[in-house]
């Protein structure tokens, strides 16, 4: 391993950059060298989407901090008895007691019109408390991972609030982050919203390279998407009942073929960016680094429509499609 390679993460820690491991492809390397390869690049956190055996046991050990999803096919199930979460979590957290388990999402951008929808709360609920039974309440928050189409109102960000029907899902759900001290997870997507309407939305604010202030939210000023939509997140989690709560960028990302706006330099420019910017937190929130979790560690052939496919900072061969950890995250500017 080469210098390089054994610190590339080390310069910034304080933002705690993370990347998920998405799994919807059918040419990935195995676990284990994926694992390996977390660990040459020095990435300190993953989000893995579901329990995965083979993950999982290579995981032990390496000290990576792990958020770990409870897929939506699973919320049912959970959600039905505290013996099912007590399994759930004996079979899939308390058997890997080596894996460094940070939070647990129940659920990934659960809408309101979803059938799985009554059972979020309930399976969150279960959950917690088969954490708690496990011993391991004091090391692993539970939460959900919820997305910007939460929010009703966001422009300016001072006016961000969940539509009432998002309101009435995370009403519960923010009681219960904050009663436990856990964060809300949110993915949250500049591109998706240039690319919804690049017309009103330009590329350079959407990519970090606006020269200047775009909008003014008095007092506060903006040059970038990302902090538009993070702190309109944290007016609607304020307006929600949830002002001591912290958020986790649990998904960001930008794609490098595809669809509007998709290339390899604007994926390189908008990651490169982004790792850059978190530890320097939102004009709201100024000088708190942002916990957050990059989309994805390799491009997925199982997705669709065709931009899904190429989110990763890597080939499935393992090759940097771009030179994203030298320039981003061994030096950061």
């Amino acid at each position: 391993m080469n210098t390089t390679d054994s610190r590339l993460f080390s310069k910034n820690a304080g933002a705690d950059v993370g990347v998920c491991y998405g799994m919807m492809a059918d040419n990935l390397p195995p676990s284990p060298e994926v694992i390996a390869l977390f660990q040459q690049k020095n990435i300190p956190r993953m989000r893995l989407y579901a329990p995965d055996e083979a993950a999982l046991q290579a995981l032990g050990g390496t000290n990576i901090k792990l958020l770990l999803d409870v897929p939506n096919s699973d919320l049912q199930l959970v959600a039905a008895s505290e013996g099912n979460a007590d399994k759930w979590v004996q079979y899939n957290v308390k058997k890997y007691s080596n894996v460094n388990f940070q939070y647990i999402a129940v659920g990934n951008e659960v809408k309101p019109s979803d059938s799985l929808a009554q059972f979020l709360f309930p399976a969150m609920q279960k959950i917690h408390k088969a954490i708690v039974g496990a011993g391991l309440g004091n090391q692993i928050k539970v939460s959900t991972a919820t997305s910007f189409a939460a929010l009703g109102a966001s422009y300016p960000p001072s006016s961000g609030n969940f539509t009432p029907e998002y309101q009435q899902l995370l009403g519960p759900v923010i009681n219960f982050l904050r009663d436990n001290q856990a964060p809300l997870l949110v993915n949250t997507y500049p591109y998706f919203v240039h690319a919804e309407n690049p017309e009103s939305i330009p590329l350079d604010y959407a990519l970090f390279t606006s020269p200047s202030i775009v909008l003014t939210d008095a007092p506060l000023q903006y040059q970038n998407l990302f902090d538009t939509m993070l702190d309109a997140s944290y007016s609607a989690l304020e307006k929600a009942g949830g002002e001591s709560l912290d958020i986790v960028v649990s998904e960001t990302g930008w794609p490098s073929d595809g669809g509007q706006s998709t290339s390899v330099d604007n994926a390189r420019t908008y990651n490169t960016n982004l790792v850059r910017h978190v530890n320097q937190g939102t004009p709201k929130k100024p000088g708190k680094p942002i916990e957050t979790y990059l989309y994805a560690l390799f491009d997925e052939n199982g997705k669709d429509p065709a931009y899904e496919k190429h989110w990763g900072l890597f080939f499935p061969n393992k090759q940097e499609k771009y030179v994203l950890f030298v320039n981003a995250l061994f030096y950061p500017g």
